[in-house]
Order: structure tokens, then sequence, then C-alpha cells
């Protein structure tokens, strides 16, 4: 039977309201049903919110905790990912693969409602995954809370009731936000594997490391000091089970986000210099800064890429006083 990524990532929602004082989030229910949980619009959130949203971005398939990273001179926050169903926590949940537009409202789309939705339906084909759960449970990157007709029509594309929609807003620009947005690191990798053309369904383990942003500004200048923590710091490790192993090496020099002719300096910037148009960045710096590639079959391991903390603390804006 396969695992339902709305079931475990409810479960966490749950769990996420049963502690919402200890968590500095608040819950709202819409007058259609709809239950909201704010993480950081309205609301305070923090670290371990953050962790929440992440576990329920991963439909709780994943190992998540706070770690540290040396950034050079300096010591930050970081998190740690470690799954064992890499592709149904990162793709068929994780992806944030559906931008959602109602009206003035806008959001991307993560977690495990998009398993029904099929936001975008060529990688559920692709992944061969499918969920039928009667509820759906979504993370909002917002800095807006959805009203009844933003929430309805989420789930009219889940095919759910409104009152069988979960929602978790989380603004890029909040300590909840940062958080949910590092833990992000192993799914980058996939992604860009993905990408190169790699049969990701030959992933079967992961683990990644990465640092936390500090708050730099709004929505867009975190949004940029984010990425950046993945690009410029982020350490993924796979363990794959692939039939041609002489293929890997060249995937593995490919993954890095030093391969990008973006590459070099801090996301925002280049996302200015662009006329702040996604369409014109390249998109191989969406990527981690370094992967490690172990073959379960050969017991070759592959590594490329490294960490360039310069470029990262430049991002942070850190003044040493």
């Amino acid at each position: 039977m396969m695992i339902s990524v709305n079931e475990y990532g409810l479960d966490v929602f749950e769990e996420m309201m049963d502690n919402a004082d200890e968590l500095n989030v608040g819950i709202e229910e819409l007058d259609n049903g709809t239950t909201i949980i704010d993480a950081g619009v309205e609301e305070e959130g923090g670290f371990e919110a953050g962790l929440y949203v992440a576990r329920i971005c991963m439909a709780d398939l994943a190992d998540l905790k706070f770690s540290s990273f040396n950034l050079g001179k300096l010591t930050v926050p970081a998190i740690e990912v470690t799954t064992d169903h890499p592709i149904i926590a990162c793709m068929a949940s994780q992806f944030a693969g559906w931008r959602i537009k109602v009206k003035k409202f806008f959001g991307m789309g993560s977690g495990p409602a998009r398993a029904l939705s099929l936001n975008p339906r060529e990688l559920y084909e692709k992944i061969m995954y499918t969920d039928d759960a009667d509820e759906a449970v979504l993370v909002l990157e917002s800095s807006t809370i959805p009203d009844e007709e933003v929430t309805a029509e989420i789930a009219k594309a889940c095919r759910v009731e409104p009152e069988d929609l979960y929602i978790v807003v989380v603004p890029t620009a909040s300590v909840a936000g940062t958080v949910q947005i590092s833990a992000r690191v192993v799914e980058t990798g996939i992604h860009k594997l993905e990408t190169l053309g790699f049969d990701i369904n030959s992933i079967k383990h992961a683990h990644g490391i990465v640092p936390i942003s500090p708050l730099v500004g709004d929505d867009v200048k975190c949004m940029g000091s984010t990425n950046d923590c993945i690009i410029y710091c982020g350490r993924v490790y796979y363990a794959v089970e692939y039939e041609k192993v002489e293929e890997l090496k060249g995937y593995v020099q490919k993954v890095p986000s030093r391969n990008s002719r973006d590459y070099g300096q801090p996301f925002y910037v280049t996302f200015k210099n662009t006329g702040f148009d996604f369409f014109k960045v390249d998109a191989a710096m969406f990527a981690p800064a370094e992967i490690t590639l172990n073959d379960l079959n050969s017991g070759k391991t592959f590594t490329s890429g490294a960490i360039n903390p310069e470029v990262l603390l430049e991002s942070f804006g850190i003044e040493t006083v």
C-alpha cells in the first residue's frame, strides 16, 4: 500500500495545532470550514514552528533537526535533513510546484495537497505516485492569509471539500519561513538531477545540511538570502541504485550551483539585475553547492562542488562590530 502524504501531513498539522501556544502560531477556521495556521503573517512563529512546517512539507517522512554551520569565523544556525523516502517526501510532497493565484492573492503551494491537485502532473507520472486521501494539507509561502474564495479554489483543485482543507501560511520573511526554505536542500538537489535527465527513482536515501538565513529585509530580499543558503553552502548526499554507473560521474559534475553563469554573487543582486524576472535567471543556479553520490550496487562514490561562505556572508549582510 502506498504511503499517503496527506494522511501523514495531517498528523503533523494536528500536532502543530495542539502546540500552537508554544510555537507562537495562530489558528483560524474560515466560514467555509478551512483551517488555517498562521506561522508568521500576523503571528510571531519561530524556529520550532519552521520545523513543523518543514515536517508537513515532507509529509513527516524525514528526520529534521537543528544544527550549526561554520562560515569561517562565524557560526550560524543550520538544519539537517535525512530521509529514507526521498522521492515521496521531496518530490511528491515538498517540491514547491504549485503557483496559486486567485484574483489579488498569490502564494507558492507545497506539501501533501500537491499530490491531490497533481501539480505538476508530469512529475507525478514520472515518480509513479498517487494519493487518494479525503483531506488535503497545504503549505502556502505567502504574506497574506487566504480567504474563502481562495481556499475554495484550492479545495476544488484537490477534489476535497473546503472543510477538509488544512493550510499553513508562512511568509518568506519570517523565522519559520527561513527554516522551511533551508529544509528544501535535499529536494533542490533531486530536482536539479531530474532536470539533467537523471532517473530520480533510483535515489533511495538522502541527507543534507544547510545554514538558515537571518531575516535580511522584505520577502524579496529574504527570498534571495534563503536561496543563497542552498546555492552557496548547501551540502547533499544521496545513496542510489543506478544501473549505468559509468554515467554517474557526469551527472555529479553538472549538479552544483557553480555551473551556473550567474554564480558568484548574492541571488538578490542577480535577481535585481534581471529586473526581478525569474525567467531571466539561469535555472542552473537553483542547486546545492556540493553533492556526494554513493551507488549502492557498485560501491562507488562521487563528489563535486564546494561551499562558498564568503558570498553567503555577503548575502546575509553581517557586520562585525
